[in-house]
């Protein structure tokens, strides 16, 4: 069952997610050659109890740190710890909190130094992704219409979507209905209601699609090596333009808005 929220709940939503983009920006501002994903780690989770939150991704199944940081063709779930980052990788940042009661949860892919064609090319185009599928999530469409724009622009720039993982719903606990695939399915699945809250979150890979993943049983990394990326927004659907809970007017993805890190 596909929960609607109430315009009380939408504003904890609205909290929670603030918090997750706020930590965000900061962590993505700390990205540089030689910081290791574990210092990324330590400055979020700080924050978000600075902020009356918690870490939502700390014990999640088992999950041993606060946040996930995944470096280049690391897709998702990447573990903080002691590697360095280098010039040229690119950097993804995924944060989740629960702040009184309701979950908020974003991310996105940064630069570290100066990268490639490809990985600018890479990067914009699953941010551009975002924005599209964000726009598609309107009250009275369908769910498919939403992974088709997805889909289509990152496949029409010759990259793979990611089928292994899913964006979904989110509310009081960090994974509701409804499941969001990053591609088409053939499905038309559930018609978008306004009170939908939704994590829409493309993953998008260079190369293949194919994943696997490693020994520590969570970072998933692409099959063929080739470098990765992904953002993700929590956004509520409404009858008009859907509400982005975890954009800031400072910064805001979505929107191929790379200049400013």
């Amino acid at each position: 069952m596909i929960a609607l929220r109430t315009e009380r709940e939408i504003a904890l939503l609205h909290q929670a997610n603030q918090i997750v983009a706020e930590v965000l920006v900061a962590m993505a501002d700390k990205v540089a050659p030689g910081v290791t994903t574990d210092e990324l780690n330590t400055l979020g989770e700080r924050m978000i109890r600075e902020r009356g939150a918690t870490p939502s991704f700390l014990g999640y199944r088992g999950y041993p740190k606060a946040t996930c940081i995944s470096v280049d063709e690391e897709i998702v779930h990447g573990i903080p710890g002691p590697r360095q980052l280098k010039d040229g990788q690119l950097v993804s940042i995924d944060v989740g909190t629960v702040f009184k009661g309701y979950q908020g949860d974003a991310a996105l892919t940064v630069p570290c130094g100066d990268i490639d064609p490809e990985r600018q090319r890479l990067m914009e185009t699953t941010d551009r992704a975002l924005a599209a599928a964000i726009d598609t999530a309107r009250a009275g469409r369908y769910l498919q219409e939403v992974s088709r724009a997805i889909q289509t622009i990152s496949e029409n720039q010759g990259f793979a979507v990611v089928r292994a993982f899913v964006g979904h719903g989110i509310g009081t606990d960090m994974h509701e209905d409804p499941q969001i695939p990053n591609y088409d399915t053939g499905e038309r699945g559930p018609r978008l209601k306004s009170g939908m809250v939704l994590a829409i979150e493309p993953m998008i890979n260079a190369g293949t699609h194919e994943v696997r993943v490693l020994s520590d049983a969570w970072t998933a990394v692409t099959a063929d090596g080739r470098p990765s990326a992904h953002f993700e927004h929590s956004i509520v659907v409404r009858d008009n333009e859907p509400s982005v809970l975890s954009a800031t007017p400072k910064r805001v993805w979505g929107q191929v808005a790379h200049a400013a890190w």
